[in-house]
């Protein structure tokens, strides 16, 4: 699905002057607060009139503001989950889901409720009310409800900000099975590295109001300098590789991509699975000769192809290993010292305990064309 996105509109002393076209199946609105990531998404969801532009999604128009068209919410099918999950207290889950197809004609209806009741593992919450639901179940129950409606293109606010991290490791893997089995194209916002990481096809960044990137995330990822100064020690790498081995013994596992082969304890993935991997810059160190009986057990053999000065004292080499694109967080006194520049061969080291196994996130393999 395409989304095109030119919009301009101003809120008090604030603008939003933004444009991108994204044909990714869950596209993230990144940036932090204050950016225009829920503003820009209430103007795809009909809640908020633009100014000026033209808003199009998959050849349907939404804001054309030169032919004066504006489709109202109601008649765009478009899904929404909010950061609060919203649903009616007085309705046990089974209802809250049923709600959600009431307005779609039936005619339209595609969603198989039965379906997206086991996607997201809520068969056993049916009649519960929502009192007596965790923050998880309620998001998910969320999420449903979205989906009963049948719609053309889901719209997530920020539906993990209130879950504590323990809530979040739970629904993350229902999102991710949302994305890559029901294909429904997604526009999620979010201020957290580690989600959008997790999640994302696409990025749009977003920064006081207008776009400052946006492309696949493997990408835009290795774009540190687009951080904020308090998120550029997240920044770094995503990969996407198999699991081919698991040492129950050790509790690791062993992921193999392009890039060569990653030891990471306590991955949460099985032999064959595909799953994408954070690599941060700042757990990534080069040496200019392969080093032996060290502790680090990921080695990867790469080439410099350039270097991103950083505020203060550092540098982001980005290193092309087999295809793959490492970022390593050096200091420039390091730089200097080891002569490292664009072109020249190195070996990066990632330490196996700076790798979170049970973040990393699950995809389909890519399919060359």
């Amino acid at each position: 699905m395409t989304l095109f996105v030119d919009v301009r509109h101003k809120l008090g002393s604030f603008e939003i002057e933004a444009r991108f076209e994204t044909h990714g199946q869950l596209t993230a609105l990144f940036g932090p607060s204050g950016s225009g990531k829920t503003s820009l998404v209430n103007m795809i969801g009909g809640l908020l009139k633009p100014t000026s532009g033209r808003i199009e999604a998959n050849g349907q128009v939404f804001v054309d503001t030169k032919k004066h068209i504006f489709v109202p919410k109601y008649r765009r099918r478009i899904g929404y989950v909010f950061q609060d999950a919203r649903l009616f207290p007085h309705l046990t889950v089974i209802q809250n889901l049923r709600y959600g197809r009431w307005f779609t004609p039936s005619a339209e209806r595609y969603a198989d409720l039965d379906q997206i009741v086991e996607l997201l593992g809520i068969g056993h919450l049916m009649e519960r009310r929502p009192t007596a639901l965790s923050g998880g179940e309620k998001q998910r129950v969320a999420i449903g409800r979205a989906l009963a409606a049948s719609p053309r293109l889901l719209l997530m606010d920020e539906p993990l900000a209130s879950l504590d991290e323990a809530r979040k490791a739970e629904i993350l893997p229902y999102i991710e099975r949302l994305r890559d089995e029901l294909k429904i194209p997604v526009v999620y916002v979010s201020h957290s590295i580690a989600e959008v990481a997790r999640l994302a096809s696409d990025i749009v960044v977003l920064d006081k109001g207008k776009v400052a990137a946006t492309g696949p995330t493997a990408d835009i990822m290795l774009r540190t300098e687009l951080l904020s100064l308090e998120d550029q020690a997240e920044g770094g790498a995503v990969i996407d590789m198999q699991v081919v081995e698991k040492d129950a013994r050790f509790d690791i596992g062993v992921l193999r991509s392009a890039a060569g082969e990653m030891r990471v304890p306590g991955l949460h993935a099985a032999v064959g699975d595909h799953v994408r991997l954070r690599v941060r810059a700042r757990d990534v160190m080069l040496a200019l000769e392969k080093p032996n009986r060290i502790s680090g057990l990921n080695v990867l053999s790469g080439r410099v192809v350039s270097m991103e000065r950083m505020q203060g004292a550092h540098v982001d080499a980005i290193v092309d290993c087999g295809g793959e694109m490492l970022v390593a967080r050096i200091t420039r006194l390091s730089a200097e010292t080891l002569s490292i520049r664009p072109g020249i061969q190195v070996f990066a080291i990632v330490k196996s305990v700076s790798l979170d196994g049970s973040a990393a996130g699950f995809v389909r393999p890519r399919v060359e064309t």
